[in-house]
């Protein structure tokens, strides 16, 4: 027989026990079904006080079929109890009030009369800007008239071991006393929820099915702090089918410490279902442009979004601002303290960080700051680079983490004496390579050389003689027109075994809007030569390409 510790409080739920039993099964996953509302396993009694609803504060499963009209009707409630700002003048002295915000016990004040009972409400409403503010005003208190009671037989050790909620009420409230009858006052809207939270802190099941009355049972869950039900309710939820509307309204919900760890998988399922959804904002840009600040910020904290480049990321970003958040001082406070850290500003051109510099849409300390960070960013080794995004994208910000852009990101010197040049430097993973045959081609994000913009491209094509695939590159310019410029370039590539830059390909060209010009085979090799695990080109899995451009006077 084991020797049990007398010095382990068996009630708290913090403590972890050991199993008696042989099949594993631990005492909190046990099933004790059979013991709910049966006075032969129950050692208190629980009179359930249920306060008169108006019409419009049903139940939000009850009144709703969707997930949309559940955060509808969640909200006009929300408004509605914040109007209703009314202390309670008719409470006995004898009650004990235990709300939702756990306070310590020992103040609490201790019923002296063993006959008479304690009172647990609900959190009262708080006053003012706090109501918004609070993690969920459904459970305020309601003075209404006593409709109807529920009374229950339960069994203390089994929900003070679900919930430390209970667990406080059951330890402490009554540590002087002798009472078994514990009074809990709530609203009809809260009741069906309640009655599944208590079943379910017996059988670890519930009966309830819809994703609105999922929801009505969480919030219960949250407020007696049953984070097994939180869990399981976010389990169901998450295997339901996802929809913008139920994604935005899972990551709205009340953002308590409790709620955030047994709800995350919730959230992170949410997230990633936006991202994927939106993952070409341009499709989607009205409805993306709607979406509400959460939303925006699990579309932008994505790796994979399919968008040109960073440049068109944060002309979207500041777009979606400015129509959400016309106040410029709340504009800066969420576009600096919520949406930069997902914005990719190493990857940014040049040209585009200066005019962030200028943009008073952000605080000039906060764009200062992000601007000189992706410069240095910009300066460093690429083995460097690799490092500080790694190591980056284990935390809440983004900004190294590089995305999958149409267009790649470049790096650009540029010098004016003793004659305008730019030497442009593109790096493309083995992957990326490989995604271009048979037929495809990937473009670099634009430079700019004497005013004009140009464009790197890899291609993978057939050779001039049409008889197999290799690698081409070519330099082409923006503008169209009749505008003319005349340029010397020169290509190279790093090259094994002294990793060193070497020259492939030289020429010069008068360029005229929306021409290219360039090499169809740069390595003259065929396209399975270049791609073998022994070519001399690609260095830890990435080839580096360079490109140098000198103005023709």
């Amino acid at each position: 027989m084991r020797t049990l510790n007398t010095s382990t409080d068996l009630f708290d739920p913090r403590t972890v026990m050991e199993s008696d039993f042989s099949s594993g099964v631990s005492p909190a996953d046990a099933d004790f079904g059979f013991a709910f509302n049966d006075s032969n396993f129950s050692d208190r009694m629980l009179r359930i006080e249920i306060l008169g609803d108006q019409p419009e504060n049903r139940p939000d499963s009850e009144a709703c079929i969707s997930i949309a009209d559940w955060a509808r009707h969640r909200k006009r409630r929300r408004e509605d109890i914040k109007k209703e700002n009314v202390l309670d003048l008719t409470a006995g002295p004898e009650e004990q009030i235990l709300n939702g915000n756990q306070p310590d016990m020992d103040d609490c004040v201790v019923c002296e009369n063993p006959d008479e009972e304690v009172v647990a409400m609900s959190e009262e409403s708080p006053s003012g800007d706090e109501a918004g503010n609070s993690n969920d005003s459904s459970w305020s208190m309601d003075f209404s008239t006593v409709v109807r009671v529920k009374t229950l037989h339960i069994s203390s050790p089994i929900l003070a071991a679900k919930s430390p909620f209970f667990y406080k009420l059951f330890s402490n409230g009554m540590r002087e006393s002798e009472q078994r009858h514990v009074t809990l006052r709530i609203n009809a809207s809260e009741e069906a929820a309640l009655m599944e939270l208590l079943n379910f802190m017996y059988s670890n099941t519930l009966s309830v099915t819809t994703a609105p009355g999922l929801l009505d049972v969480l919030m219960a869950a949250d407020k007696f702090e049953v984070a097994s039900c939180m869990r399981y309710c976010s389990r169901l939820l998450r295997n339901m089918p996802m929809t913008p509307e139920s994604a935005l309204l899972y990551l709205e919900l009340p953002s308590s410490v409790l709620m955030g760890e047994a709800v995350q998988p919730l959230t992170d399922t949410a997230k990633q279902y936006l991202a994927a959804r939106y993952k070409d904002m341009t499709k989607f840009q009205e409805e993306v442009m709607a979406l509400p600040l959460a939303g925006m910020e699990a579309i932008l904290s994505s790796d994979d979004l399919q968008v040109p480049s960073e440049d068109a990321v944060y002309d979207f970003v500041l777009k979606w601002a400015r129509a959400q958040y016309p106040k410029l001082e709340e504009r800066r406070e969420v576009l600096g303290l919520r949406l930069a850290r997902f914005i990719r500003f190493p990857y940014m051109s040049p040209r585009k960080l200066r005019k962030i510099l200028l943009c008073s849409d952000f605080d000039h300390e906060v764009s200062t700051k992000l601007v000189l960070e992706a410069l240095f960013f910009k300066a460093e080794v690429p083995h460097r680079q690799r490092i500080l995004a790694a190591e980056e994208s284990a935390t809440s910000n983004r900004h190294t983490v590089e995305r999958a852009y149409k267009y790649r990101p470049v790096k650009v010197v540029e010098f004016d004496l003793p004659r305008q040049q730019c030497v442009v430097y593109l790096d493309l993973k083995r992957e990326e390579c490989v995604n271009l045959f048979p037929t495809g081609r990937v473009y670099s994000q634009a430079f700019h050389l004497g005013g004009q913009g140009f464009f790197l491209s890899a291609h993978c094509n057939m050779d001039q003689q049409s008889s197999f695939h290799c690698f081409g590159l070519f330099l082409g310019m923006q503008e169209k027109g009749s505008v003319t410029f005349a340029v010397d370039y020169e290509f190279a590539a790093r090259s094994k075994p002294t990793e060193e830059f070497v020259s492939k390909y030289k020429g010069n060209y008068t360029f005229t809007g929306g021409k290219a010009v360039g090499y169809r085979n740069l390595f003259a090799i065929p396209w399975t030569s270049f791609m073998a695990e022994d070519c001399l080109y690609f260095i830890n899995g990435v080839l580096h390409l360079r490109a140098e451009l000198t103005i023709r006077h």
